[in-house]
């Protein structure tokens, strides 16, 4: 997925003699091979990105820095189906589970020849069996998306792109700690290399979420990935983007036909493309996994939210409409879905209470719905109250009213307290780092990037 967007993004800014030379250094791949029934065709372009875990090229002293000494599955760690729209405005990427059900076409299986039947399997089984050609003919059965072209990264080519470009910087609002991959990242910002990032990407047991949790980190990596080429001098530098350039695509696999004159064209046609001109989402699925025999548990998409989804994709529509208000929101640890204040007037202003209360059940808080007087009506600064056991709770409150005093009242349940004060004027807006289990929305890639310094809504 990093080895596309540079090479796209990345050659907006150069012309054809610095690309030549470049397309020998990627391997070639055929996916289309003898592919019939295929879907029809859209309008705009789209892409599968696959990441396999390929462990064959990296050292010893990686495999031992990163945790990457497993067996490898031969298989797809990393789906993702990217649509560049007809007017080359807008990017939108879909991450597919890896564990999602699927039914494999009838196939010839690549390691053993041996004939296969249609049957049911994880989608990234897909890979293992058929190679890229089968994870082709898979996807688009499922989604009835034509795919026009196919990229392959693997670990070592992952790793080689970030760190061709210097590094990429990335934001968490939470401590994330994975001992299965060694990652380990405190609150706040971080330029990951290569290696870090790898980590970063694949870690599935930071929470209970699993795969889910970890396709959005993917997404945000990418977001991430994109602000950085496009605001770096990579693209205004002939010999620092042939270097990347060089590093990239000498590093991933390809269908003949996406060659770097192809990917320069589409480059060109992309100038002035950011973050925020890209989408993210993932196919929904459902909160009860699918046990299938000889396989394990299977993740089931949501039927009609996919259907959205890839209709969208086939229509050349953007996924969701924005709110830029979003962009504006602090980012915070705890949703504030999960959270119930109480608000009390604490200032001698009739109202004030009630329209603190709607203020915060607009932003997405639960509140009680009845705003009461404090007894103190001369409070002078806003003051949070909370559970010292609803600590995190407590910081996503405070968010909502910058320069509030934040007060632990041990006992008092959990509930959180807000009393206003005579400076308070307005309740700012917050969103969780990640969208709540379940939604169907997507995010634009400034909505999940690291904020630009005095940017509104800095975490």
């Amino acid at each position: 997925m990093t080895a596309l967007s540079v090479a796209v993004l990345a050659s907006s800014g150069v012309g054809h003699a610095v690309m030549s030379g470049l397309d020998s250094g990627i391997e070639r791949v055929d996916p289309f091979k003898d592919m019939k029934n295929r879907p029809e065709a859209g309008r705009g372009l789209n892409i599968l990105l696959a990441g396999t875990d390929g462990r064959d090229t990296i050292t010893e002293e990686q495999r031992q820095a990163y945790r990457l000494g497993g067996k490898p599955c031969h298989c797809t760690d990393t789906l993702m189906l990217l649509h560049l729209s007809a007017d080359h405005s807008r990017v939108s990427v879909v991450s597919l589970p890896r564990d999602s059900y699927a039914m494999m076409p009838p196939h010839t299986d690549r390691t053993s020849g041996e004939e296969h039947r249609p049957h049911p399997v994880k989608l990234n089984a897909a890979y293992a069996e058929g190679g890229p050609e089968l994870t082709v003919r898979t996807v688009e059965k499922m989604t009835e998306v034509k795919i026009d072209h196919y990229v392959e990264v693997d670990f070592t080519s992952f790793m080689e792109t970030v760190d061709a470009v210097g590094g990429v910087e990335i934001c968490t609002v939470r401590r994330l700690k994975d001992s299965y991959t060694g990652l380990d990242l405190a609150p706040g910002p971080h330029r990951l290399d290569g290696g870090q990032a790898l980590q970063y990407v694949r870690s599935r047991h930071l929470d209970g979420t699993g795969d889910l949790s970890r396709m959005q980190r993917q997404q945000r990596f990418l977001a991430a990935l994109t602000a950085e080429v496009t605001g770096s001098g990579v693209l205004l530098n002939p010999v620092r983007f042939r270097e990347v350039a060089q590093s990239v695509l000498g590093s991933l696999r390809a269908d003949s036909g996406f060659t770097t004159e192809r990917m320069l064209d589409l480059g060109k046609a992309m100038r002035g493309f950011t973050p925020a001109s890209a989408e993210f989402t993932s196919v929904p699925v459902q909160e009860e996994a699918r046990e299938v025999p000889a396989v394990g548990n299977t993740l089931v998409w949501k039927a009609k939210e996919a259907k959205r989804i890839f209709g969208a994709l086939r229509e050349d529509r953007p996924l969701a409409d924005h709110d830029s208000a979003r962009s504006k929101a602090t980012v915070v640890d705890v949703p504030p879905e999960q959270i119930r204040v109480q608000v009390e007037n604490g200032t001698p202003r009739q109202g004030l209470g009630a329209q603190a209360d709607r203020a915060l059940r607009a932003t997405g808080f639960g509140t009680s719905g009845q705003a009461v007087d404090a007894a103190d009506r001369a409070t002078a600064r806003t003051t949070v109250l909370y559970d010292p056991r609803w600590d995190r709770s407590a910081r996503t409150v405070a968010a909502a009213f910058p320069g509030a005093e934040v007060k632990a009242a041990p006992g008092q349940g959990g509930t959180l307290r807000v009393v206003l004060g005579a400076d308070f004027t307005e309740v700012h807006p917050v969103r969780a780092e990640d969208p709540p289990e379940g939604a169907t929305g997507a995010l634009r890639g400034d909505e999940v990037t690291c904020p630009r310094p005095g940017a509104a809504g800095k975490a």
